[in-house]
């Protein structure tokens, strides 16, 4: 059995693991399951891949920070291992530590989820380099997929449509005002090394360029420590359509069809569905095809997501940027597919053959996904940490509630806010609607402001039932209801996040000051302890949920 040992006060702890004593084995390259895989991630994906290595009779191993100490994915783990303080870079992006856990713990594999290290070269490298498996493609193909100069001059030579632009960084100002003037405007200016709107900049004439192009530069290097820039036409309207694509260790390829992504803010998704609203089956080949080019034109293995803009008015689409890694929103295409594409992650990396063929993947039905955030969106999304002092979640036909809290647990200002994923299924686009609409009801939340409100009217909007979407959906819904649109500057953003963490910080303080010590029995802290941490080996995690 794992024994913790923690103090409260600092969250630090000590794990004696002697349930396996056996020496590390070697990666094997048969179709031999994993017996043990360790997540290297928290929140709802960690539960979401704890889930899947339950069904395949795997042993899942948590890690954390301090501040995620009592956190429902490392309740669930067979064993959790605290890898340092808060901050990401010294606990979920610390590569050593990580690689050191996994081998401490006897693990064959590494999941990384998404975000964090996800869809990181080097820590991909270091995995295999340790002897281990990352259950994700393989370092190569995500170097050349997640530079985005690299991915469309990949996408060029696989065929697909790309939108007119650069395919290498831009030198200086001037190489960007030839290249706008020659493209005309408006122009789109991205970061090479990164996406989620960080360093991205949309340009209307010459007289703006300058400016945004340096700020363009110097959001990119602060969010991904690489400064390079290159530039695009813009796409008027477009939708955002993506193509989920699936690829194996023997040479299959296939594609399961097309999510909507079209409605984001600042750049990020908040709610997707599968299929698009377009449903065009034509459409789906052309873009399923396309997709499947570009994954084998860099050899690539497991889940991946292509991502293309669409345009109602041409009906063209032209290739983004591809995602090398699992995708936040894959369960709104499990519900419409049956497939368990976590489940076939892990069967991918051990080796085995894709459980399904192209002509066996059909689309039943439709699915909406709302990303659920503890933000307050009547205060232009000002990040909501804090506890959750009451939580319903929605049940009943057709729903699915991804999450990774339970009522009691704290938000936390170190991470991101999502709390969960709320999805739901129905025979058809307006049934799937109905559930959701009965579900975002359904769904409470206390102690903490979040988005269910702003999706609550999202789905009843005229224009979202009638599927008239596009990546400027947002805006024009805050206009329809009366609001300036809370689409406010990175630099509003920012200010609106530090303002959260002080106002978080002081409550805590607060808090600390109205809060009389007592003396509590020692065998008392330990049992409560072991209580928040651990399941007993060989049993079934058991919540109240």
């Amino acid at each position: 059995m794992c024994l913790v040992l923690c103090t409260l006060s600092s969250y630090q702890c000590v794990l004696e693991d002697r349930r396996d004593q056996k020496s590390k084995s070697k990666v094997q390259s048969t179709n031999k399951m994993f017996r043990k895989i360790l997540i290297a991630n928290r929140g709802e994906i960690a539960v979401r891949l704890i889930r899947a290595c339950r069904d395949l009779n795997i042993s899942p191993i948590a890690v954390y920070s301090e501040a995620d100490a009592a956190s429902l994915h490392v309740r669930m783990a067979d064993e959790a291992y605290c890898i340092g303080p808060p901050p990401s870079a010294e606990s979920y992006l610390d590569i050593p530590k990580i690689i050191d856990v996994a081998k401490r713990a006897n693990a064959e594999a590494i999941h990384p989820g998404y975000g964090f290290l996800a869809e990181n070269a080097a820590f991909a490298r270091a995995v295999t380099g340790a002897g281990l498996v990352f259950i994700g493609p393989t370092a190569e193909a995500m170097e050349i997929m997640g530079s985005k100069t690299n991915a469309r001059r990949a996408a060029i030579k696989a065929g697909a449509p790309v939108v007119p632009g650069t395919t290498d960084a831009l030198k200086d100002f001037g190489a960007a005002r030839a290249t706008a003037a020659r493209l005309g405007y408006p122009v789109m200016l991205k970061a090479a090394a990164g996406g989620g709107g960080k360093g991205m900049r949309q340009v209307a004439g010459e007289h703006e360029l300058q400016s945004a192009l340096a700020a363009a530069q110097s959001e990119a290097a602060s969010a991904f420590g690489n400064s390079e820039v290159y530039l695009e036409k813009v796409v008027e309207k477009p939708r955002h359509i993506e193509i989920q694509i699936f690829a194996d260790q023997h040479g299959n390829v296939v594609h399961l069809g097309e999510r909507e992504c079209s409605i984001q803010r600042r750049h990020q998704k908040v709610i997707e569905e599968c299929p698009s609203p377009i449903n065009d089956a034509g459409l789906r080949q052309r873009m399923g095809e396309a997709a499947i080019k570009i994954a084998q034109a860099v050899d690539y293995v497991g889940a991946g997501t292509v991502e293309f803009l669409f345009s109602d008015k041409t009906r063209e689409f032209y290739f983004l940027e591809m995602n090398t890694r699992l995708q936040v929103e894959h369960p709104v295409t499990e519900l419409v597919t049956g497939f368990d594409l976590v489940r076939e992650q892990v069967n991918v990396a051990a080796g085995q053959k894709l459980s399904f063929a192209q002509d066996d993947v059909r689309w039943h039905g439709h699915a909406i996904e709302c990303r659920v955030y503890a933000e307050d969106p009547e205060n232009d999304f000002l990040p909501s940490p804090g506890r959750i002092s009451f939580l319903r979640v929605p049940a009943g036909p057709g729903i699915r509630d991804d999450s990774g809290v339970t009522e009691g647990d704290e938000v936390s200002i170190y991470y991101d806010p999502m709390i969960s994923k709320l999805a739901a299924w129905g025979r058809t686009r307006t049934e799937a609607i109905d559930r959701m609409r009965r579900a975002l009801d359904e769904y409470a939340v206390g102690g903490i402001k979040t988005t269910l409100p702003f999706f609550r009217q999202i789905v009843r909007d005229e224009e979202f039932i009638a599927g008239h979407l596009d990546t400027g959906f947002i805006p024009r819904f805050n206009e329809r209801r009366g609001k300036g649109g809370p689409q406010g500057s990175s630099l509003h953003q920012d200010l609106a996040i530090i303002t959260a963490g002080m106002a978080y910080a002081e409550s805590l303080r607060q808090a600390s000051n109205n809060h009389r010590p007592e003396k509590q029995s020692k065998w008392k802290i330990s049992g409560r302890t072991r209580t928040v941490n651990r399941i007993p080996q060989g049993r079934a995690p058991q919540f109240n949920e």
